[in-house]
């Protein structure tokens, strides 16, 4: 059974930084990503990284945001930083399974940016 679980929210000031971390288990997974949703919105792609590496950043957050892996325990990281109030949001984790590539989501973790 696929479970992931994420940690690291939280309330900051602009300009401030946080890491929001990801474990998954149950599964080998190809690749993950952090999508975040604020209210009254859609839920939008953030950045993406590949079983290899392969990365993808949102315009919105290049250059302020990193994401990483670590393959061997399945998780992923999110180090967010010069964070904005257009960051805020509920940030979710996603984990899309190597075989038959099946989409998993977290809870969400809050992320509020102060001004």
């Amino acid at each position: 059974q696929v479970h992931l679980v994420e940690s690291g929210g939280g309330l900051v000031q602009a300009g401030g930084s946080l890491r929001l971390s990801c474990v998954a288990s149950g599964s080998t997974f190809s690749s993950m990503a952090w999508y975040r949703q604020a209210p009254g919105k859609q839920r939008e792609l953030v950045a993406g990284i590949s079983r290899a590496g392969r990365l993808f950043y949102a315009d919105s957050v290049k250059g302020r945001f990193t994401i990483s892996r670590d393959n061997a325990e399945n998780i992923v990281y999110l180090q967010m930083n010069s964070l904005e109030p257009e960051d805020t949001a509920v940030y979710y984790c996603n984990a899309r399974t190597a075989r038959f590539d099946v989409d998993y989501w977290g809870q969400g973790t809050q992320v509020t940016v102060s001004s």
